[in-house]
């Protein structure tokens, strides 16, 4: 992973009559029944995680799991009970009201599934709103609100008012705002949840877009798996506040760590989630021989080349054309075909 932009150690974040007591005094491996039994909940469960920076990680779980409440410690929405949570190597639970307002107006942009437009001003008015809370000139405020607006594919709506825009189309303003203010960190809270099937997926693909433009270091929270699958860097399966698994899709997919991990797996159809790098071994040695695979390609783009190939192991070879490792081609048809 790269550079860490946020790290958590150790959070909890806990609600009931005196959560801080409670904690100093908790006897260590309770469960979140047990805790429950005494009187709190435990939104968030001793998590500890990094984010890398130009990372998209994705939080996932049911309803109640604790997703957004850690989301909410991540931006000290919540004021968390025990561990510390670091921007950028500054812890942010000692920043005074101050500087934490500035933080969030500096560094971090939201984006959360009620749109929360202002449904009075236009769509260019909506955009430039937390670019004139920070004090910016208008000239300067109106000028970077249609730069981003064209950039969520918005252009010629700017004078439109909230109520005269389709549901994906209000997302996208909500989209545009967040990235107004130029973020470094952009957390987004279930955004797409609210569209229908195919609106989603058409902002799917636009969320991809722009973070291939932008490089933005991203939490995005989703209850739905494919959605995780589809954006992630890597993926926290979270349960009753804790994190069972964080990992790439590939390992969450091949090697789930518990057995609630691999219930969202089990409908999974693998070979369109796990890419050849995943599987790729070292060479060691081996005479590799044709044209390699892309790391980047999933197992089901190569079932062609996989079922008529007579190779047993095909070169890998990254985004450079650099050879990397050795794809077992038995392996890959298991993945492809289900193993047996």
């Amino acid at each position: 992973m790269t550079q860490p932009v946020i790290t958590c150690t150790n959070v909890w974040k806990l609600f009931g009559p005196n959560p801080e007591a409670f904690l100093k005094k908790m006897p260590a491996g309770l469960s979140y029944e047990d805790i429950r039994q005494q009187g709190y909940i435990a939104g968030v469960k001793d998590v500890s995680l990094s984010v890398g920076r130009g990372e998209m990680l994705v939080i996932m779980g049911l309803s109640g799991s604790g997703k957004s409440t850690l989301v909410r410690c991540l931006t000290r929405l919540h004021e968390i009970t025990g561990g510390t949570i670091e921007v950028e190597g500054q812890d942010i639970g000692v920043l005074s009201e101050k500087e934490l307002i500035e933080l969030r107006r500096r560094k971090m942009g939201m984006v959360f599934q009620s749109f929360g437009l202002l449904p009075h001003r236009t769509v260019l008015q909506n955009v430039a709103f937390p670019l004139e809370m920070r004090g910016q000139d208008r000239h300067e405020r109106r000028k970077r609100a249609l730069e981003v607006i064209e950039l969520v594919g918005l252009s010629g709506r700017e004078d439109y008012y909230p109520r005269e825009l389709s549901g994906g189309q209000q997302q996208r303003v909500g989209i545009a705002r967040s990235l107004a203010i130029e973020p470094d960190i952009w957390f987004l809270d279930e955004p797409f949840s609210a569209l229908d099937p195919l609106i989603r997926r058409e902002m799917q693909d636009e969320f991809l877009r722009l973070q291939g433009m932008l490089g933005k270091t991203i939490v995005f929270i989703t209850h739905d798996f494919d959605e995780a699958l589809r954006l992630a860097d890597r993926i926290a399966i979270m349960k009753d506040g804790a994190v069972e698994q964080c990992d790439t899709p590939d390992k969450i997919v091949l090697q789930p760590a518990t057995e609630y991990v691999s219930k969202f797996t089990e409908d999974i159809d693998k070979a369109r989630v796990v890419h050849a790098g995943a599987l790729a071994g070292a060479v060691n040695g081996s005479a590799l021989t044709g044209s390699p695979v892309a790391a980047r390609s999933t197992i089901h783009s190569l079932a062609r080349l996989l079922v008529n190939d007579d190779r047993d192991k095909l070169p890998v070879a990254d985004d450079k054309g650099m050879v990397i490792g050795a794809l077992d081609r038995q392996s890959a048809l298991d993945v492809l075909l289900g193993q047996g």
